[in-house]
């Protein structure tokens, strides 16, 4: 009876808790804030997405403690498609946010201008976008939580990526922009706080 309860106590020491949970998201706050608002080009719908995404990350996820990063990220996007729907036969393009606000994310002039560049495209192309290119999902992976063919985020990016060679006068620079060394100098707006849980 002993060994079960030994297994049984390794098994949940496994998995992640609440804690874990609120340590990934106090540590990971400007990545994952970031990620909210290139998703939902809006200051305010992407706090309600960070806050709903720590919420149910808390709320006593199964996952091992190894994937809580890669799930709270997950977690924010499913998030964020629950919200805008987006959908490739009515995607509206987002109205930009302002200069501040983008500015208000780094102190690089290229990211500021990488991330205006993802905030001015139409809500499904950005959800393509930032899903298959920045977060490096398959295309399958995006059709599932997308509701749509794989053909369409194929052709979505295609088109993604040639508006924003269109904005940027080169492809390279949403890639630099988005590159280890500048994406360490991303910051969420000032305003913003570690969460309490």
């Amino acid at each position: 009876m002993r060994r079960t309860g030994r297994i049984s106590a390794e098994i949940s020491e496994a998995y992640a808790t609440r804690t874990d949970f609120c340590e990934v998201f106090a540590e990971n706050m400007n990545d994952l804030y970031l990620l909210s608002f290139l998703l939902t080009a809006d200051v305010a719908t992407a706090e309600e997405c960070f806050v709903s995404g720590l919420e149910d990350c808390v709320k006593g996820t199964y996952v091992f403690r190894d994937w809580a990063r890669s799930w709270a990220r997950r977690t924010i996007i499913q998030n964020a498609i629950r919200m805008l729907a987006p959908r490739k036969s009515q995607s509206p393009i987002a109205d930009a946010p302002s200069d501040h606000v983008i500015s208000s994310f780094g102190r690089m002039r290229k990211t500021g201008f990488a991330i205006g560049s993802i905030l001015a495209l139409r809500d499904f192309e950005r959800f393509v976008f930032v899903m298959s290119v920045l977060e490096k999902y398959p295309d399958h992976d995006c059709s599932i939580l997308l509701g749509c063919a794989r053909q369409d985020i194929a052709e979505t990016r295609i088109q993604a990526l040639s508006h924003l060679t269109e904005s940027s006068g080169e492809h390279p620079l949403i890639k630099a922009a988005f590159d280890s060394k500048d994406h360490e100098e991303t910051a969420a707006p000032e305003t913003h706080t570690a969460p309490q849980c």
